[in-house]
């Protein structure tokens, strides 16, 4: 499943052949990807992926549980972030990647957002079109939550 996914993401997604979960488990998997990006991976990260995705998605408990082990998984194995991004990119209309964004600031703020993570989550949102200013705006969003 997981390299069927990978293979997916190395072509050019077309709304024809996207499916829901694939979206789904590109964000989880680039989330994992952000919380990672500092070589921890800690519980706080862990939790706070779940919450956004249960708040994300109106997922329930176990539905999370099972996405975020397998975006673990997905992106253990996937060489590049570009894939994930293309594909939420297809897949997201424009005026919900800022709230993607969003969702990727509050899992970077779980342990205290980093130089390394700072900069891949600028990459992230310009890869997937959404401006610096509006990147900082969502950023600002993340940080006032108190979760």
């Amino acid at each position: 499943m997981i390299a069927d996914l990978l293979r997916r993401l190395a072509g050019t997604p077309t709304e024809d052949t996207l499916d829901p979960h694939d979206a789904r488990l590109a964000l989880a998997a680039l989330m994992v990807r952000i919380a990672r990006t500092d070589h921890t991976y800690t519980e706080a990260e862990r939790e706070r992926i779940s919450r956004v995705l249960s708040d994300y998605y109106s997922l329930g408990a176990q539905e999370v549980e099972d996405l975020r082990r397998e975006a673990e998984q997905t992106e253990s194995e996937a060489p590049d972030t570009v894939r994930f991004t293309r594909l939420i990119k297809a897949a997201v209309p424009y005026e919900d990647r800022e709230g993607i964004v969003e969702a990727l600031w509050r899992v970077a703020a779980a342990d205290g957002i980093n130089d390394e993570e700072h900069g891949l989550l600028r990459l992230v949102a310009n890869l997937v079109g959404v401006s610096d200013k509006n990147s900082a705006l969502a950023r600002q969003r993340a940080l006032a939550r108190d979760d």
